[in-house]
């Protein structure tokens, strides 16, 4: 069986199912529980005390608003599941980071401290982030494919990282965008990478190619003289000498004639 770079599409598919599964279960519980706040669970931002929010603001989304879990769920199954089948050694690592430090660059970085922060759309950003970038800084074609599948999909996405809609948390957005471009080159060197031809190899080993110009102009150089050497020696077999009329250094007329026969 052939070995690939890639991850299992079994897993591409269960793992981003069982987080969507999860956003629902909270977004159902939300509505079985009206009396507990559940948005409060989400990032206030320089609050100290919502540090939780962190860990729960991706899977609280408003119960008023079905449209906001909706709008977040089938970009979350596909980009995760592009990043786990696409880059399978390093996707856990990818999406946690896009979690925990989309979460603290909105409570480090928003700007209206009245406002809890929710919902999965800032780690949407950052594996958009992440998808893109890595495609392009990899030069692969199939994670280029992906890159430019990302910009068709969701090229839209970036009118979100400004602050055009009240009720949209711009900055999650922003945050989770930056988060994704860094983690891209940071994890650049690992995953799937573009194979690489022998003489890339050698030359990243430190060997020299080999020179083919300029042996096959050696092969060229000898065989001239070997044919010019047979040629003298049949001459002087036949009793003849050759004698090489040349210009002097001093570019004088004077040239050189004299043949001996025997």
């Amino acid at each position: 069986m052939k070995k690939t770079q890639f991850g299992s599409p079994l897993e591409a598919i269960l793992y981003p199912l069982l987080v969507l599964v999860i956003m629902w279960l909270v977004f159902w519980a939300d509505h079985l529980f009206p009396l507990i706040p559940f948005y409060k669970y989400g990032v206030m931002p320089g609050v100290l005390e919502s540090w939780k929010g962190v860990i729960f603001m991706p899977l609280l989304h408003s119960y008023e608003e079905v449209n906001h879990i909706f709008n977040n769920s089938i970009p979350t199954v596909v980009l995760l599941g592009a990043i786990i089948y696409y880059y399978r050694q390093i996707a856990f690592r990818v999406f946690f980071f896009s979690w925990i430090f989309t979460g603290i660059g909105v409570w480090l970085v928003a700007t209206n401290n009245n406002s809890y922060h929710i919902g999965m759309s800032g780690v949407i950003y950052a594996m958009v982030g992440f998808l893109f970038i890595s495609g392009i800084i990899r030069k692969y074609k199939p994670l280029q494919a992906i890159s430019l599948f990302v910009v068709f999909m969701y090229g839209g996405m970036i009118w979100g990282i400004f602050s055009i809609e009240e009720k949209v948390s711009w900055e999650g957005h922003l945050s989770g965008l930056i988060v994704g471009v860094i983690l891209a080159f940071i994890y650049r060197k690992h995953g799937p990478q573009s194979p690489m031809y022998s003489y890339e190899i050698e030359k990243e080993m430190g060997i020299e190619p080999p020179d083919f110009e300029g042996e096959l102009n050696e092969r060229i150089r000898l065989a001239k003289l070997q044919q010019e050497e047979m040629l003298k020696q049949q001459l002087e077999n036949q009793g003849q000498k050759i004698i090489y009329h040349f210009l002097p250094k001093d570019r004088s007329t004077r040239l050189e004639d004299d043949t001996d026969q025997q």
